[in-house]
């Protein structure tokens, strides 16, 4: 158990696609732990292994708190028409959201720490948390499903704020 550093925006790792998970075991159950510890820590409510550096297709939820949601492989096999608006950010970049519109609902499979596959349905923030951390694994940083003016304005803020 142990909080990792977090990949500041714009890192490059932040931009690769992550490999599937192969062997689920204690490692794997290891770098979930990680992964719960430095999301709680940043604080955050889903954090990607990209995010600390482990180009492995994991992430981990908890949007109530005490119940974690682990996501080993994870692929949308579908999503609704009708979308939705939500305040997106990043735990790689704090303190600087906008909203962003997705799908208001999809179905996932993905693959539990056992290995045991799982599908399941998700609406509203569940479903924009499961999109903007696949579109992370998938190396898609959240402010490219912004326009590129609101996009833009929110890098030069970002940078502005981490000049000494």
């Amino acid at each position: 158990m142990a909080i990792r550093p977090i990949l500041p925006y714009p890192h490059a790792g932040l931009s690769d696609i992550c490999a599937p998970v192969t062997v689920f075991d204690t490692q794997l159950q290891s770098l979930v732990t990680d992964l719960i510890d430095t999301m709680r820590a940043a604080p955050g409510v889903g954090i990607t292994a990209a995010h600390i550096g482990v180009q492995q297709r994991v992430f981990v939820l908890e949007l109530t708190p005490g119940t974690v949601l682990t996501y080993v492989n994870p692929e949308i096999i579908s999503q609704s028409a009708p979308t939705m608006r939500h305040v997106e950010g990043s735990v790689s970049m704090p303190g600087f959201t906008e909203e962003v519109e997705r799908p208001s609902r999809v179905e996932v499979r993905f693959h539990d720490v056992s290995g045991a596959e799982h599908r399941q349905t998700a609406e509203g923030f569940h479903a924009v948390c499961i999109q903007h951390e696949i579109d992370q694994l998938d190396g898609i940083f959240w402010l490219k499903r912004l326009s590129r003016l609101k996009r833009d304005r929110l890098v030069k803020k970002w940078e502005r704020s981490r000049k000494p």
